[in-house]
């Protein structure tokens, strides 16, 4: 690998404005050429060279690292063109719709000597962080329940309305509902049991789910409303001592003498009552698997089992396209 680790980016659409910045903010790596199918939409990046084919793009430029920006359902054909080509591969979520492709994907990684990541951005998101240390710590006692929401409309807005098609896009359940889910296995591993009711129609998706982990238990709801409903998400996580929130993009701890705790910047600021940094999640994800592959260490925040997890327990839910 060359001193600066040498990067392009497939798919310039909504949440490649996080993955690009972040790779062109670090200085051990070159982010060298990205490619779609829509020239407009790499105008605003005129340092880096520019494809409207990626296979193109891997025969011409001699690259580390693919990222992957692409639709939901690209996300393993373009993985598995990057690890063919002898390329470390980090995409958006969801690996995919399917519960046989992170072992066909983490097979052909395995087989060509390089590194696979799904950029699953709440396994790095401060407030969500922090609730995995209070549980693994035992900080405020025992966990006993949890509320999580992820709320919004249906997007209008995706190239070719590929969203609107739920046999490329899975609906509610692969496009939000997947964060609070993928953060759960993460966590707190598999649930005992899951129950799950929905609301489905072509122009709009509800989901309610109950996972149940015997000591604990966690509902969840997410939403594609058809009316125009802002985007809003948070948590409630109640344990023994404390009551960990976020709503609204404030993070509040109400503990049991009847303090509230708002966590600043660090523990070094004079104000601060808890450490608890702040930062950018998409940066803190790529940042992850770039020291990775810097260092030499294995990806190892996640794995085959707990991405198959997550499909599996997606593809139960009623009116799912893969039952």
């Amino acid at each position: 690998m060359s001193k600066k680790l040498r990067v392009a980016v497939v798919g310039v659409g909504g949440i490649s404005g996080a993955h690009i910045p972040s790779w062109m903010a670090m200085d051990d790596v070159e982010l060298k050429a990205i490619c779609d199918i829509r020239p407009e939409m790499m105008e605003k990046y005129p340092e880096v060279r520019h494809y409207t084919d990626c296979d193109e793009m891997l025969d011409k430029e001699e690259l580390d690292v693919l990222d992957i920006c692409l639709p939901t359902f690209l996300h393993v054909e373009y993985a598995l063109k990057g690890i063919e080509h002898g390329l470390h591969v980090i995409t958006e979520k969801p690996v995919s719709l399917h519960e046989d492709d992170p072992a066909r994907v983490y097979k052909a990684a395995k087989e060509h000597g390089v590194q696979f990541m799904v950029a699953h951005c709440l396994r790095f998101w401060p407030a969500y962080c922090y609730v995995k240390e209070a549980y693994d710590s035992g900080r405020y006692g025992k966990l006993l329940s949890a509320s999580m929401w992820r709320l919004g409309d249906i997007p209008l807005w995706t190239w070719d309305d590929w969203m609107r098609d739920e046999k490329r896009s899975g609906f509610i359940p692969y496009d939000l509902h997947i964060h609070d889910l993928d953060f759960m296995i993460y966590a707190f591993g598999a649930p005992k049991t899951v129950s799950c009711r929905r609301s489905k129609e072509p122009d709009q998706d509800y989901l309610t789910a109950l996972y149940d982990y015997g000591d604990f238990f966690i509902t969840c709801e997410s939403s594609w409303y058809k009316a125009r409903y802002p985007f809003t998400s948070g948590f409630r996580f109640q344990f023994e001592n404390a009551l960990l929130v976020n709503a609204d993009d404030v993070f509040s701890i109400y503990d049991t003498e009847g303090n509230v705790l708002h966590p600043l910047a660090s523990a070094d600021d004079s104000n601060a009552q808890v450490e608890f940094p702040t930062s950018d999640a998409y940066f803190n994800e790529i940042l992850y698997f770039k020291n990775c592959l810097m260092e030499g260490r294995p990806v190892d925040i996640m794995n085959e089992e707990q991405l198959t997890t997550v499909i599996h327990i997606l593809n139960s839910f009623p009116g799912a396209i893969n039952k």
